[in-house]
């Protein structure tokens, strides 16, 4: 028996009047997909506790059987594992965003953030600009004052780590969740370490106004990456071992750091093939073939597709249709029909992480739907994959145990 995991990140959502009152997933063509959920089962799924952020971070611990309520410290110290970072007693790992701010003579806190991601700039750009931002003297200055360096993530996610630094009581805001929004009241704020982070942040800002590499960008009709933005706060974490507590091995394929960083700390191997970029071009192929690479050696696999969340985040609805679209043509239905061929028997388990509004582009907790289809059953619920699907069928109210639900434990 082969096991699947494969989530769309963000793919739910509330009705959206534009798609004449329908959610993303009901109005998006995705017929293989709804095959499936036809000939399984369609319930709802609650991943992110209440009380904790919604986000990826929780999210997708919640779905590899880890309990955010008792293990989750913040976002970084999960991207950070994904590079071997090691922290140390006291230190705290940041997610170090590059930002697109809306340019002009207002005050710094007067201005608003256009992108969580500077327009999801280049990774080797990305990596540039903010290489020169921590080598300059004045920057440098006070980023040694502050005890914080800088780990390169080769995409608008960096990883900065602070030594020895007192978060207690800090109140640090995902920008993505706040886009197009002054950023004053989002500042750090909370303790007097989040003023050291907010000089940090004016600075960066007032430099990289100044920046070659953004007039570059500009001149090319880009954004400039004017900002870093702190966020994620968190000190070291361990997690529970997935083979150990599942007994089952495998592999978890995607490009985002954070799902690098959850599979290298519950001890599963981490693919990241060729041309997966964590954004609509992403090359579902690659991905696919990595799943069944996996399976022939192991009995479990995961993908993770962040192209719908990162689309609703940049305000493309019709990208987010498209991501969705794409789960069906190019992952789900070429991955079912290799492994039949293969003539193996499997469960797949498809779900979004979370929600991501379209109406704000931002993340948001509560039930999502989930897919779970065995290929040795040929009936099912009779319903197509959606949030009103979800709603109709079993409620399980952790994702925590959905590990247990694929593996039939």
């Amino acid at each position: 028996m082969k096991y699947i995991l494969v989530i769309g990140d963000g793919m739910a959502d509330d009705p959206v009047p534009e798609l004449g009152g329908k959610t993303p997933l009901e109005y998006a063509k995705k017929p293989f997909i709804d095959d499936l959920a036809a000939k399984g089962e369609v319930g709802s799924v609650l991943n992110v506790p209440v009380g904790l952020p919604a986000g990826s971070d929780t999210a997708i611990m919640s779905i590899f059987g880890c309990d955010p309520n008792l293990y989750y410290t913040g976002r970084a110290p999960l991207e950070a594992a994904a590079t071997g970072i090691k922290l140390n007693a006291g230190d705290v790992a940041y997610r170090c965003n590059m930002v697109a701010y809306e340019q002009g003579d207002m005050p710094f806190e007067e201005k608003r953030i256009l992108s969580h991601s500077a327009g999801s700039i280049d990774g080797a750009v990305s990596d540039e600009i903010v290489t020169e931002l921590f080598n300059d003297p004045e920057f440098a200055e006070l980023a040694e004052d502050a005890g914080m360096s800088v780990n390169l993530g080769h995409s608008f996610r960096h990883i900065a780590v602070q030594s020895q630094a007192d978060i207690t009581g800090i109140r640090l805001i995902p920008p993505h969740d706040h886009l197009g929004e002054k950023i004053g009241p989002l500042l750090p704020s909370g303790c007097e370490n989040a003023a050291v982070l907010r000089r940090l942040m004016v600075k960066a800002n007032e430099l990289l106004e100044k920046s070659a590499l953004n007039e570059k960008l500009i001149a090319e009709g880009k954004m400039p990456a004017n900002g870093i933005w702190f966020w994620a706060e968190g000190t070291a974490v361990a997690l529970p071992d997935f083979v150990e507590k599942n007994g089952h091995s495998g592999a978890v394929v995607s490009a985002v750091p954070l799902c690098h960083g959850i599979a290298a700390l519950v001890g599963l191997d981490v693919v990241c093939p060729e041309g997966a970029t964590g954004e609509i071009d992403t090359n579902y192929e690659n991905k696919m073939q990595a799943v069944l690479d996996i399976l022939e050696d192991n009995d479990f696999a995961a993908v993770h597709v962040e192209a719908p969340d990162e689309c609703t985040h940049n305000g493309d609805l019709k990208g987010k249709i498209q991501a969705i679209e794409w789960l069906d043509t190019r992952m789900l239905s070429p991955l079912a029909k290799a492994m039949d061929a293969r003539g193996w028997d499997y469960r797949i388990l498809f779900l979004s992480d979370h929600k991501t509004l379209t109406a704000t582009r931002g993340h948001e907790g509560g039930y999502v739907p989930y897919m779970l289809y065995d290929n040795r059953n040929k009936s099912g619920c009779g319903l197509p994959y959606t949030e009103a699907s979800g709603l109709k069928g079993p409620q399980v109210n952790s994702g925590v145990s959905l590990m247990s639900i694929l593996f039939e434990k």
